[in-house]
């Protein structure tokens, strides 16, 4: 279903390159097809042609900004099943998974598609004192300019979405970074987008070497960086970007509290869900679940039952649930930290195999909180049980962390859960729900080491935009 090679896309023409990035399917390791490389040459160009656009851009009209993201919606559709399965392959990602992910893919254009036509300014009464009698203001929202995009391997089309979408509904162009371990799916978007009326320059994708990627970061002519990657990476570019304003989505070690009064066959499985669909790489993966002790081992049994019965293997495969991570240096990454908290004394409740890229749905309990397993983030398909008696004791533990993306709490005492609301230091509260649950157009993004500003299009969208005010005196006749 793949093509024998993808081209990149420089402002809005798709190029092939004599240099070429092999793409592997992450079950077998075996080459399947190749992209085209952007040299430094070809990014600064791509920079400059997003400037020439942009005031094309800017004056494009709402109706015309939505006909070109419904275009998308239709062709998303179209393509639905080669979308799903180019993501099976290049990410490793179980087709359920896969199918998913489209689905939000197509749900995060339409609501952007809706929210093109919905940028509201406001009338501003100035006459606060006498000296302001006879001022009348209004504001509007204006696009901010070209704007740079970096998206990582684990969602390679909704992650590009969040970026792209929101760009295209306000009138930004754009250049765009792919992950080089999984730059498909990013690339059958700029394909599907060359065939709208966009302005020539209104968008590149260019898979590149991290190397060649500097520009991306550090060029002025650029008006916003937004990156979704690994914490040491993103506040790294945000030293670098210079004076443009920085979005960053910089993932955690959610945490779900399972309070006395929940419903533990519900719990358990959406706990399952969340620690373990598409293989737990997911930045708001379910990575450590606080259990209250009157009914832990009930709890911790049900979930040991439901992880060993989940399958391994194949990701094309219907009934595959854990599929490869995306690297064997990932898995051999995770394992050690497992070792190193089995060694520390904790206990391995159910997996902790390796094969190759794979690894076993894992539940770990009595980790020391010092364990990397426990502060850093898994990305992976590992989760730890711990006990607690007083629910505060329990938002305590969630908040013991260096990152606060969002946070589930599972419990029927609506003072339980605006507490929990106020005291959680993270971007997201979800009541009777994991961490993992989003829906594409609220507002998402975290604290701490997880981030800054937040995605969901309204929101995406307002960081795209400056605020331009209009002042009128009014000339009073005598």
């Amino acid at each position: 279903m793949l093509q024998t090679s993808y081209p990149y896309y420089l402002a809005n023409r798709p190029v092939y390159d004599n240099e070429e990035l092999p793409v592997v399917d992450k079950y077998s390791q075996q080459e399947v097809t190749r992209v085209a490389m952007a040299s430094p040459q070809v990014i600064d160009n791509a920079i400059q042609a997003a400037c020439d656009a942009a005031p094309s851009m800017a004056k494009l009209a709402g109706y015309q900004r939505q006909e070109i993201l419904y275009h998308c919606v239709e062709k998303f559709k179209q393509r639905f099943d080669e979308l799903a399965m180019s993501l099976c392959i290049e990410a490793g990602k179980p087709i359920n998974d896969s199918r998913g992910e489209v689905t939000r893919l197509i749900d995060t254009f339409k609501i952007a598609a809706e929210e093109s036509v919905r940028q509201y300014g406001e009338w501003l009464p100035m006459d606060i004192s006498s000296r302001a009698e006879g001022y009348r203001g209004i504001w509007r929202p204006v696009p901010i300019g070209p704007c740079s995009f970096i998206s990582p391997f684990n969602f390679p089309l909704n992650l590009v979405a969040h970026k792209v979408a929101p760009a295209l509904a306000v009138g930004c162009p754009f250049i765009l970074k792919p992950a080089s371990l999984t730059p498909i799916g990013a690339l059958i978007i700029g394909e599907i987008l060359a065939e709208t009326d966009l302005p020539l320059g209104a968008f590149s994708i260019l898979p590149c070497r991290r190397d060649a990627a500097e520009l991306f970061t550090t060029d002025d002519r650029l008006k916003l960086l937004s990156f979704t990657g690994s914490p040491e990476v993103g506040w790294k570019l945000k030293q670098q970007a210079g004076k443009k304003p920085v979005v960053l989505e910089l993932g955690g070690n959610a945490a779900c509290v399972v309070d006395e009064d929940a419903n533990i066959d519900d719990a358990v499985e959406r706990l399952i869900f969340g620690a373990f669909y598409q293989s737990g790489q997911s930045c708001i993966g379910v990575q450590r679940i606080f259990i209250h002790s009157a009914i832990y081992e009930e709890t911790r049994e049900k979930l040991v039952s439901a992880a060993e019965q989940l399958k391994m293997g194949d990701p094309k495969i219907e009934e595959t649930f854990i599929g490869p991570l995306i690297s064997e240096k990932e898995a051999d990454r995770l394992e050690n930290w497992i070792e190193s908290a089995i060694s520390s004394g904790a206990k391995c409740l159910c997996g902790g195999q390796r094969d190759g890229n794979l690894l076993a749905a894992t539940l770990l309990e009595h980790v020391p909180e010092n364990e990397p397993i426990s502060t850093e983030e898994a990305f992976g398909p590992v989760a730890l049980l711990s006990s607690f008696d007083e629910f505060e004791e329990a938002l305590d533990a969630v908040n013991r962390s260096q990152f606060g993306l969002q946070a589930g709490i599972f419990t029927r005492d609506l003072y339980k859960a605006h507490l929990a609301w106020d005291r959680l230091e993270v971007g997201g509260v979800i009541i009777g729900d994991v961490p993992s649950w989003r829906v594409d157009h609220m507002p998402y993004g975290g604290v701490k080491n997880s981030g800054l500003g937040r995605e969901g299009i309204r929101f995406a969208m307002a960081d795209m935009t400056e605020t331009r005010l209009m002042v009128i005196r009014e000339q009073c006749s005598r």
